[in-house]
């Protein structure tokens, strides 16, 4: 078997998704040194951090946190970019993992029931193959001993793609699209509520009010990347 990986290694080479250099056998995904320089927030370790202050007075959550910095151009926006439209699902399932490990020595993160992902329309969905959030969602859950939902919430309509819209038109994009089905699945539970991006935060408010109107259920917030001011 080693030998064959070696044959299949010797044509088509395993490179780090983030710089592109050759990854050395005990590597994965991305190279040791690109690991070491992923752009850190360290936004669990305070709850007045960034993320948390983009839902002020927006949406009833608990704690709020995305792992790296997000900017254009840079090494983030080129891995997501190849996750979430060139198919490259071990960067997120990846970039997931190591995002669990972070919050797994923060007080704040250690009691989450179950985790959520924002949910991608089935159209699109079909297209890309595959819902982002949840590859993220699907990484983490175990890490954190949670359990992971993803029919609880459903996106009712496709929108428009919010990459270039403002916040005012992107919480009108989200208005109304998103709704709850099997709702005594997390009945009384603290969800950990997980999308790729945050930027206005419009479309994870829209989910958090809606996932919030079942009974005793409390939210959490959480994203790979932070993309606001």
């Amino acid at each position: 078997m080693a030998m064959f990986q070696d044959f299949i290694e010797l044509f088509f080479p395993v490179v780090c998704e983030c710089c592109g250099n050759l990854l050395y056998r005990n590597e994965r995904t991305l190279c040791t040194r690109c690991r070491m320089r992923l752009p850190r927030t360290h936004f669990y370790l305070d709850d007045q951090n960034p993320v948390a202050a983009t839902f002020w007075g927006r949406v009833d959550f608990q704690y709020a946190t995305s792992f790296l910095y997000f900017s254009r151009a840079g090494r983030v926006q080129r891995m997501m970019h190849r996750f979430k439209y060139k198919g490259r699902r071990e960067i997120g399932a990846l970039l997931g993992e190591l995002f669990a490990r972070e919050l797994r020595r923060s007080e704040n993160f250690r009691n989450i029931d179950a985790v959520v992902p924002v949910p991608l329309h089935w159209s699109k969905q079909k297209k890309r193959g595959y819902n982002q959030s949840e590859v993220i969602a699907s990484a983490m859950a175990p890490l954190l001993k949670s359990q992971l939902e993803t029919e609880v919430l459903y996106r009712n309509t496709a929108t428009e793609t919010q990459t270039k819209k403002s916040r005012l038109m992107r919480a009108e994009n989200v208005k109304g699209k998103f709704s709850i089905q099997y709702p005594e699945k997390i009945r009384g539970k603290h969800l950990l509520l997980i999308d790729d991006i945050i930027t206005t935060g419009a479309t994870i408010e829209a989910c958090a009010q809606m996932l919030l109107t079942v009974d005793q259920v409390k939210v959490s917030i959480a994203s790979l990347a932070y993309a606001g001011k």
